[in-house]
């Protein structure tokens, strides 16, 4: 019921996210944290959201210059010249947009596997250490990438059971993406000839 708090429910679920990563990291025989650690998941979930947003800036920056750049050339003339520079940046916005995207896919679930894993916030922004992981095991980002996505397809059928429907998809699909996430970690981590094994 927790999701059910605008704003905050959300980060206590990317916490308790962030510990399910943290358990299949250091193959847990019981991965699925229990919920005594309100407090702890609260602060996790604030600083994976923090990770998230970070990560996530050049796509929100061309996002807003994908909706405010063709307004402004509009803004100047109406001609068809215009209107066909206006398309052509918007396809071109749309497909930057696209790719960066398809980058998050790959590289988020590092970056917060590395926080999952240490305990540190500032690990998720050593940036070498994050795209090495991405580099040493890209299949298995590419699985976790097609993983989520289907688990989020899946999430939003809970629409048609209303909102209680809503909340256990949601849920069902944290569980299922953070597993992906720490299977991804750890097989990176293995091909580098590193040990998974969280510091904390």
């Amino acid at each position: 019921m927790l999701l059910l708090i605008p704003l905050i429910g959300s980060f206590f679920l990317l916490g308790w996210v962030v510990e399910l990563v943290r358990r299949v990291i250091l193959n847990d025989p019981e991965p699925l944290p229990d919920w005594s650690n309100l407090m702890d998941y609260l602060v996790k979930g604030f600083q994976a959201w923090v990770i998230s947003l970070v990560y996530s800036l050049p796509i929100i920056i061309l996002s807003v210059c994908t909706n405010t750049v063709p307004l402004l050339l509009q803004g100047n003339g109406g001609d068809d010249t215009m209107a066909t520079i206006v398309a052509l940046l918007s396809i071109c916005f749309g497909c930057v947009i696209f790719l960066f995207s398809l980058a998050l896919g790959f590289v988020l679930p590092a970056a917060l596997g590395q926080f999952a894993a240490t305990g540190q916030m500032g690990a998720a922004f050593r940036f070498s250490e994050v795209f090495a992981l991405v580099r040493a095991a890209p299949m298995a980002f590419l699985l976790t990438l097609l993983g989520s996505v289907l688990a989020s397809i899946v999430a939003s059928l809970g629409v048609i059971l209303c909102i209680i429907g809503v909340i256990f998809t949601s849920a069902w699909a944290a569980t299922v993406t953070g597993h992906l996430y720490g299977q991804a970690y750890k097989t990176a981590s293995a091909s580098r000839g590193m040990p998974a094994s969280p510091a904390y």
